[in-house]
């Protein structure tokens, strides 16, 4: 069985995507152990709360000091024996600490074809606006392995979505989202059956 824990940070509409697909086993072999918000107001606690996951709040009004903030995280994740972390939405910058007890274990999704688009500053409706100010035809998502830098790691998979004349920050947001949706289930879908493939083999 693969522990899936969530870091979220908002609305948490990737996080659903990710609770429906493993409710109706389109992950197979995975639950969601736990789901951690990095802000208390998060609508995302909601969302754990209706579909039965353990959530709570790691974050900088809890724990202001930011090595203690990290710790406290991988000691949460730890103690769930998470074998997948998956950033759906979360908008912290984990520390190397944190990278280095996960390594190649955390994932995130990105709203934009890394590497146009990403890194410092790009997040949100500011991605979008991006892609329209540079006169983009093409814009889409990517989920990708986290690693020291912002929106840095290897590339698991993307997918386009075309930019239309008409489009607005708003309006191209919404159709990326959609396929946010898609390649997030994907790529766990990919990496349940991997990984365990290796805890069956470490048994």
């Amino acid at each position: 069985m693969l522990n899936i824990s969530v870091l979220v940070s908002g609305g948490g509409t990737n996080l659903q995507a990710i609770i429906d697909a493993v409710a109706d086993g389109r992950i197979p072999r995975a639950r969601i152990v736990q789901v951690i918000s990095s802000n208390a107001k998060a609508y995302s606690l909601e969302r754990a709360k209706a579909g039965g996951i353990p959530a709570g709040v790691i974050g900088k009004e809890n724990f202001p000091d930011q090595a203690k903030r990290t710790q406290a995280l991988i000691r949460a994740l730890q103690d769930c024996n998470t074998d997948l972390v998956v950033l759906a939405g979360y908008m912290s910058v984990l520390e190397p600490a944190f990278i280095a007890a996960f390594r190649g274990r955390i994932i995130n999704i990105h709203p934009s074809l890394i590497p146009k688009f990403c890194g410092k500053g790009f997040y949100g409706k500011r991605v979008h606006q991006a892609v329209l100010d540079a006169g983009e035809t093409v814009s889409g998502a990517t989920v990708h392995y986290v690693d020291e830098g912002v929106d840095t790691g290897p590339i698991i998979l993307q997918r386009q979505v075309a930019v239309l004349p008409e489009d607005t920050a708003d309006t191209l947001a919404a159709r990326v989202l959609e396929v946010e949706h898609e390649i997030l289930v994907e790529a766990i879908i990919s990496l349940a059956e991997e990984i365990n493939r290796e805890k069956a083999s470490r048994s």
